[in-house]
Order: C-alpha cells, then structure tokens, then sequence
C-alpha cells in the first residue's frame, strides 16, 4: 500500500467514524430526516435484540427518544478499517444507560457522501 493509499485510507475511517458518531447524537436520532441522511436506502440492521429493521421501521426506535441529551451513549474502543474503496468497517463498544453491546457498522461511500449499510449490535455481558 502507498502511502498516498494509506492517506486516504485513514481519512475513509475518519469520516466513517464522525457519521456514526453523528448518528448517535442525541439530536439527530430525534430528527427523521437527519438520520435518514445518514443511512443508505438498502440500509439493514440487526439489532441487539435480535429483531432486523431497515431504514423506515429503525426511525420508530431513533425518533422515539433512545438516546437522551441527559445520557449519551458512551462509546470505546472505535476501530476501522477499509475493506474495499468506498467501504469501511467500524466496530466499537456502546453502554446506552446500561444496555451495553459490540457494535458494527459498515458505511459505503455513495454520491451524497458516506451512508450507513449494515448495522449490527451483539449484547455484551461484561466489559473490562
């Protein structure tokens, strides 16, 4: 890999990164259009429950006030990496008032800017 390669690398994670984070801020999950912005129209999601939603049936969940200004969820150990160009995968831990679990992101960068594809969340027992 270049460096020029590893340059651009980064800077995919970096912003593939910051729209998660986007995502999880309290404001936006409150605002459909603003998550809407952020997911990909095939967007999938296998949440920690188990049950699958798409971009439509996850703004019951982000509109309905998961995340309050009073307590964001707490984010650890954000790793990414590209899997292809246009591609990045990101994992991380999030405690949201104590529901706490692995996350995984993959986020693909379309013609209106990097759009989340595929969510997972997996509960997390404990946590070091």
């Amino acid at each position: 890999m270049t460096d020029g390669n590893q340059a651009e690398n980064e800077r995919a994670v970096q912003a593939a990164v910051a729209a998660e984070l986007r995502l999880l801020d309290p404001e936006v999950r409150a605002s459909p259009a603003l998550v809407l912005e952020s997911l990909d129209p095939e967007f999938t999601e296998v949440g920690v429950s188990g049950r699958r939603w798409d971009a439509t049936s996850i703004l019951t969940v982000t509109s309905g006030g998961s995340v309050s200004p009073e307590s964001p969820v707490e984010v650890s150990e954000m790793s990414g990496t590209v899997l292809a160009p246009g591609i990045v995968h990101l994992t991380y831990f999030a405690d949201n008032q104590g529901r706490r679990a692995w996350r995984s992101s993959l986020w693909r960068f379309t013609e209106t800017g990097w759009r989340m594809y595929y969510h997972q969340g997996t509960p997390a027992a404990d946590h070091a």
